[in-house]
């Protein structure tokens, strides 16, 4: 402990001198027995304490010396939340080294470009998965020497060079650490804000991903900016499930983790993390859309089981929480009557409902990524959570805009928050300027270049405005913003990703696909979710044998259909969009996968892509066809190929006359 209090002696920490190992250092020394992380093992929860990270990040960091990491040198990191590797991101750090994140459910080959892009020689994983998976590329990333490992668990019989157990190197490091007393210390003192603290690879959603090098102040700033912003403590408790390959989850895992001091659980696996949310109940919450609309269909699915008692008490109550819970969330009078329903509401259903869901505790809760549907985000927020958006990136360190309490909207993302200006581009692109924004992108200043301006702009690549109150509101990207050509439409505006948001909206659907730049009307591919219509499906004792069976149920194509037209009613009312309306759509025979190269890891379409690998159903849309045979080649979970076929039917949809224009 006389390090730490050593360094409190010495150092005051400001904005101009915090780096993340100092903030670590700070926290030991101040509350040295409070819990930094918990992590779940057996089914207990065990409590790591700011002091025995600190130690534990000092012995990584002599390993790592011992081993040959250096200032300046990039290690890669693999593998899911745990405090071992969140201390080898700081051990890294430590000794001025960058660490670089990577998803873990990534394939090898999705490995190798950053891998030899990075020249990274040390690569630290969590488990036997990742190991094979390293070893897998070696032969294609020759600069690749030592792999160390977290978990031994079926490793004991590899004889593979350089590779090597972290306890190994703990050992190793808490001897180096014995012998030569202060040089630790040393080496954090060395590192200095503006040095580059991390890198994090781009989705790749067009060629090879980018790697966005950040500095600790970068990243840093904006996650005081936040902080300031909801006025986050040490009190706060974060579940961290999703990838640190992620800068959202590093973000709120990692920078404001250190910057706030509050505690960070890792979830035992991906198929507890529910389970363990409700065992946590965090005050400080982040989730993309997709997760909130899973919890909801799940919510949805159990209600539509229940009994008629329970059934109607649950819709009675929702119906008055959609009058009066989202005008208490506004800070707005809901009226004395409807009120006292409310009040005995959230004691039947809300409260036990937020409790169901983990939530109980929430005090802030996030999402971002894709747009969320109104319905969807208003049922949160009218069961009493604050749910709202954000609005960022990996390039800006995810925190530009954020919605103030009471000003939480489903069609903006938030006002420019400490530290941000914002201005629209004449082609209506938005541009960011604040201290968080990246240094560059590694090894490709021509991409630098084109994102960066003269003058400190980031281009952001997004289609938006500022509304009449400052809110920031998002239509496309500029680059997608297209026109439909022919036809009754001819010139009008055609925005893929509003479109495809707005069918999202629906339960029965996870994914969307729109075409309709340089053609004369708009065609869709769609995913159903296999859960809301399945469930759907039975409760109608409709028969089915998998997902792409149940795809091609005439019955399902109705269902599909029907929301297809309530979005097209929804674009007639709006003159800029009227055109988008979408005229012809097919259910597609497999979901949308990142390991068939349709999504990114952040699960965003590839839509060009999908285009090429789906060019006979393309079209088959615009030639008029009713159907089309397809085989499509898909890779398995072990690793195997097969592939998949159905002959796919295409179907019409009505189309309404812009009601603007009627008018």
């Amino acid at each position: 402990m006389a390090l730490y209090d050593a360094f409190m002696s010495t150092v005051s920490l400001s904005a101009d001198t915090a780096t993340f190992p100092r903030l670590l250092l700070r926290h030991a020394a101040e509350r040295p027995e409070a819990p930094a992380m918990r992590e779940k093992e057996y089914g207990i929860w065990q409590a790591h304490s700011w002091a025995g990270m600190a130690t534990l990040v000092e012995h990584i960091a002599c390993g790592l010396h011992l081993t040959g990491l250096h200032r300046g040198e990039h290690m890669v990191l693999v593998g899911s939340n745990r405090p071992r590797l969140y201390a080898t991101m700081l051990a890294a750090q430590s000794l001025g080294a960058i660490p670089v994140p990577l998803y873990q459910d990534a394939v090898g080959a999705e490995c190798v470009f950053p891998i030899t892009n990075a020249d990274v020689q040390l690569a630290v994983v969590e488990d036997q998965e990742q190991v094979d998976k390293l070893l897998e590329i070696r032969d294609r990333c020759p600069n690749l020497t030592t792999i160390i490992f977290d978990e031994p668990r079926g490793l004991r019989n590899y004889a593979e060079p350089g590779l090597a157990w972290l306890d190994t190197l703990i050992d190793k490091g808490r001897a180096f650490a014995a012998a030569h007393a202060g040089w630790f210390r040393a080496e954090v003192d060395k590192v200095m804000p503006h040095d580059v603290a991390a890198m994090f690879f781009t989705s790749g959603t067009t060629g090879n991903p980018k790697g966005v090098v950040h500095t600790h102040s970068t990243l840093l700033d904006r996650a005081q900016a936040g902080a300031d912003f909801d006025k986050l403590t040490s009190a706060e408790e974060v579940l961290a499930y999703l990838p640190p390959a992620w800068v959202g989850q590093n973000i709120f895992s990692y920078a404001q983790w250190l910057a706030c001091g509050y505690v960070v659980n890792c979830p035992e696996s991906a198929s507890t993390v529910m389970i363990d949310l409700k065992e946590i109940g965090p005050t400080y919450y982040f989730a993309p859309p997709r997760v909130f609309e899973g919890m909801l269909t799940t919510v949805m699915i159990r209600m539509e089981d229940a009994g008629r008692i329970k059934r109607g008490m649950f819709n009675f109550f929702v119906a008055i929480a959609k009058r009066a819970g989202t005008a208490r969330m506004d800070g707005k009078s809901a009226g004395f009557v409807q009120g006292l329903l409310y009040s005995l509401g959230d004691v039947l259903v809300y409260g036990p409902l937020r409790n169901t869901l983990g939530f109980s505790r929430v005090r802030v809760a996030y999402t971002a990524g894709e747009a969320i549907g109104p319905d969807l985000f208003a049922f949160y927020r009218s069961i009493g959570i604050n749910l709202k958006q954000l609005y960022g990136s990996t390039e800006t360190a995810v925190f530009v805009c954020l919605q103030p309490d009471h000003e939480a909207r489903a069609d903006t993302v938030g006002v420019p928050i400490q530290g941000v200006q914002i201005k629209v581009d004449d082609n209506g692109e938005i541009l960011v300027k604040s201290k968080g924004l990246l240094k560059e992108y590694y090894k490709n200043p021509a991409a630098t270049a084109e994102v960066l301006t003269a003058d400190g702009w980031y281009r952001t690549s997004d289609a938006g405005f500022l509304d009449a109150r400052g809110h920031l509101k998002i239509i496309d990207r500029v680059k997608d913003v297209g026109r439909i050509r022919g036809g009754a439409n001819d010139g009008a505006m055609f925005a893929p990703k509003y479109v495809e948001n707005k069918l999202k909206f629906f339960a029965f659907i996870k994914e969307v696909v729109a075409y309709g730049d340089g053609r004369e009307k708009v065609c869709v591919f769609i995913n159903i979710d296999f859960d809301a219509v399945g469930n759907w499906a039975e409760r109608r004792n409709l028969p089915y044998a998998g997902y792409t069976d149940l795809a091609q149920k005439p019955e399902v194509y109705q269902l599909i259909k029907e929301c297809v037209e309530k979005v097209n009613a929804d674009l007639s009312a709006d003159a800029l969009l009227a055109g988008s309306q979408i005229s012809r759509f097919l259910v597609l025979h497999k979901e949308l996968d990142a390991d068939d190269g349709e999504l990114t890891r952040t699960n965003k379409v590839r839509r060009g892509f999908i285009a090429d690998k789906y060019q006979p159903l393309v079209d088959a849309l615009y030639d008029g066809k009713t159907e089309q045979f397809i085989e499509t080649v898909v890779k398995f979970e072990d690793g195997r190929s097969g592939s998949v076929s159905a002959t796919l039917k295409i179907d019409d949809s009505k189309t309404f006359a812009s009601v603007k224009a009627a008018a």
